[in-house]
């Protein structure tokens, strides 16, 4: 398989672990396993206790898929399959594709989503979104460039990087698309959940079409990254099967702790995301005053939800060459748009860690003096 490097994650390799700070991280704080261990109920802190470190079921632990299902209108355990969240896209894409296909995919986007498509021999059109309209991706672009031999519409809400969101008239019409055209949909939902006013939360597109594929995990929203533990629900039982049978070629089976310790964590999901999104919220006050005053130095949209968005710089300085200088001289890692195959004008930051509001202070200093 020829596939391109990931350019984001090449970034993060090289520097996420030898930087002082992190502006970009698109996550929430980590849990530390003995404070996720209190909110244990009685069964979960006993599977724990007893916790043996074997193989485990190559579908998933049935209580965690059990509890996955819950999060859904409509949906089984039977149509949750317990996966890494990258490898939840490469199995999809493996399944669902071949050299021909034609894809319409969101960009900029996690590489992934249309990068593995690529590698596959499919042609993939980008639908970007307009900057000027709240980073909206048009719905219209999707009946101008689905073709005859278009298999995958793919998209991304809450977006990674921007932060936005589409409306719920708009959602509807790209699930409208995808069945008058019976074109799968893959949807990206791995900051679900973390929507700022809980009344423009979209419907999963499992909930809505039986030819979709959603991606969810512990990762973004529930702060458990390193559990490395995420799901792809589908009610079309033939590709459930398929991607179930790829999965053998991929991880087999995930590990045992990680699947209880995100079975506690989504029993104590309340608990978590209000937790996560008190925080989120007082970050993003913080970045909205920074904005503003240094509104000749920057531009953005302020985001709808998730732990991201995607600041436009208004100088003469190309974004590579800006978040260089600030890693050099401030100590903190903030993401270039180029990392998305995009332009060289944005970059992207994160405000789901705990220690934003110093981070952002030392950041300001830097702006201060340039």
């Amino acid at each position: 398989m020829d596939i391109e490097p990931f350019a984001l994650e090449r970034y993060f390799a090289k520097y996420e672990f030898s930087t002082k700070y992190s502006l970009s991280s698109s996550d929430c704080d980590g849990w530390a396993v003995t404070d996720l261990l209190k909110l244990a109920d009685s069964q979960t802190k006993k599977m724990w206790e007893d916790l043996k470190l074997g193989y485990t079921e190559s579908l998933g632990l049935p209580l965690l898929r059990e509890e996955v299902a819950k999060l859904y209108s409509g949906i089984q355990a039977d149509d949750v399959l317990i996966i890494t969240p990258e490898e939840g896209i490469f199995i999809a894409m493996q399944c669902l594709l071949t050299k021909g296909n034609h894809v319409i995919a969101v960009h900029p986007g996690y590489q992934s989503l249309y990068v593995i498509a690529e590698s596959l021999g499919a042609e993939v059109t980008k639908w970007q979104p307009d900057e000027k309209n709240n980073w909206r991706f048009d719905p219209a672009f999707l009946e101008k460039n689905i073709k005859p031999n278009t298999k995958l519409i793919v998209m991304n809400f809450p977006h990674n990087p921007t932060g936005s969101l589409a409306s719920k008239e708009d959602y509807q019409q790209i699930v409208t698309i995808a069945k008058k055209n019976n074109v799968h949909l893959f949807s990206d939902e791995m900051y679900r959940l973390l929507e700022f006013d809980p009344s423009n939360r979209l419907p999963s597109a499992v909930e809505l079409y039986d030819k979709a594929i959603s991606l969810f995990g512990m990762s973004k929203t529930f702060g458990m990254a390193g559990a490395r533990i995420g799901w792809v629900v589908t009610k079309n039982k033939t590709l459930y099967q398929k991607m179930a049978t790829f999965k053998d070629y991929t991880t087999i089976c995930s590990s045992a702790p990680s699947e209880i310790l995100s079975l506690i964590a989504l029993r104590a999901k309340d608990t978590i995301i209000q937790k996560h999104l008190a925080r989120i919220k007082r970050n993003l006050a913080l970045l909205d005053k920074f904005f503003k005053r240094y509104k000749n130095i920057f531009s953005w949209v302020k985001p709808k939800a998730g732990t991201i968005c995607f600041p436009k710089l208004l100088t003469n300085q190309n974004s590579f060459d800006f978040c260089e200088e600030v890693r050099k001289q401030t100590g903190i890692l903030i993401l270039p748009s180029t990392v998305y195959g995009y332009d060289n004008n944005h970059f992207r930051l994160g405000f789901g860690r705990e220690n934003v509001p110093e981070v952002l202070k030392v950041f300001e200093e830097y702006v201060e003096e340039k």
